[in-house]
């Protein structure tokens, strides 16, 4: 991140009996993930940023600016940002359209400038028809997007989302996401993102910070996470790797689209879009398998020369493998859960070419095709 914009925290002190030591920096573009176990302190980290909770040995900047250190303290109303939380809280009194201009009339009057846009964000959140409800007659995820909207429109330079999805059901949260994957795409502001549900991390965030007992135990960009096989989140029965990936062509007879990705390509059953629509990919750890020769005679279409880079134990049954796509190993990370017994028999070790046989491969954003068939 050396020369771009990024936004650094620093928290240290005590809440009662939990102990909150934390040091970390990230894009200041974007969407940061911080993910963990209930408990873990995200929450409460985000309130420091905030400039809820105050402790004596903190310090925020975001490019540049410092919020928080050396002596210095900028109390909440003076920071730029947008919070959203779990419940939407919106004014039961007022419609949507007043909700989302609550805040937004307020910043522009002391004269922020208007950097994002009403009709924008109406358009981006899928709120027009909306506009003249009242919140007693919203969905959960209606008053959701009507509350990230209005957070949006106070003009942040910083939005705070503390597990905005937790209180929805799963079709709301269905319902939802795709709005926040818009949102991620078109808008510039800088995202802090709360979440205990890897799934929700891997269709949003570009970065990821992991906390365990209110400590940072990784930090970095969500590829490289996800393929480190020694981090906890490798331990998780959903492991997988969440990569991008381009569309290169259609073929019509066969209902494949071909994606490509750094060092190598993939097919997966699919619908006509333009050459270089992008797309997130996901491969479960579960849907690889290694092989020291690629096989003759398989349904498996997706069969890429990888190299291991890294293995590690797990449960004294299985390995978890990271491999980097191409024969030098310079192209895109995956993970792959394999048995101790079959690592030994093929006698696999870190540096070895391999055979990377996918079975599954799933996309991580809606884009009108999802998980293939297992024979893929």
């Amino acid at each position: 991140m050396t020369g771009a914009p990024q936004l650094s925290a620093r928290f240290r002190g005590r809440l009662g009996a939990f102990a909150l030591d934390v040091a970390f920096t990230a894009p200041a573009r974007g969407i940061t993930a911080l993910f963990g176990p209930s408990g873990c302190g995200k929450t409460t980290v985000l309130r420091c940023v905030a400039g809820l909770q105050r402790l004596a040995d903190g310090h925020f900047a975001l490019k540049g600016d410092v919020w928080q250190g050396d002596g210095a303290f900028r109390p909440p109303h003076r920071r730029p940002i947008g919070y959203v939380f779990q419940e939407a809280s919106l004014f039961a009194h007022l419609s949507v359209r007043a909700n989302l201009l609550y805040g937004h009339r307020r910043v522009v009057g002391r004269g922020a400038p208007e950097t994002v846009r009403f009709d924008e964000v109406v358009g981006l959140l899928g709120l027009a028809p909306l506009l003249a409800r009242a919140p007693l007659h919203l969905s959960g995820g209606e008053r959701q997007r009507v509350a990230i909207g209005r957070a949006l429109l106070s003009q942040p330079q910083l939005l705070l989302m503390d597990e905005p999805l937790a209180a929805l059901d799963r079709f709301s949260k269905d319902e939802i996401l795709p709005y926040l994957e818009r949102l991620h795409g078109v808008l510039s502001v800088p995202v802090l993102y709360v979440s205990h549900d890897i799934a929700e991390v891997e269709r949003l965030a570009d970065y990821l910070v992991l906390l365990e007992a209110g400590r940072v135990t990784a930090a970095g960009p969500l590829p490289d996470m996800q393929a480190d096989p020694a981090l906890p989140i490798a331990r998780m029965p959903e492991a997988g790797a969440t990569l991008p990936a381009t569309v290169e062509r259609f073929d019509p007879h066969y209902g494949l689209v071909t994606l490509a990705l750094a060092g190598g390509r993939l097919l997966v059953p699919g619908n006509p879009e333009p050459p270089g629509t992008p797309h997130r990919v996901r491969i479960a750890a579960s849907d690889v398998s290694l092989a020291r020769t690629p096989a003759a005679d398989s349904t498996i279409l997706n069969v890429l020369p990888t190299r291991i880079l890294a293995a590690e134990p797990q449960d004294g049954v299985q390995v978890m493998v990271a491999i980097a796509l191409g024969t030098d190993g310079s192209g895109a990370r995956l993970l792959a859960r394999v048995t101790r017994k079959s690592w030994d028999t093929l006698g696999l070790a870190p540096g070895q070419p391999v055979f990377a046989q996918i079975k599954g491969v799933a996309l991580a954003d809606p884009g009108g095709w999802t998980r293939g068939p297992g024979s893929l």
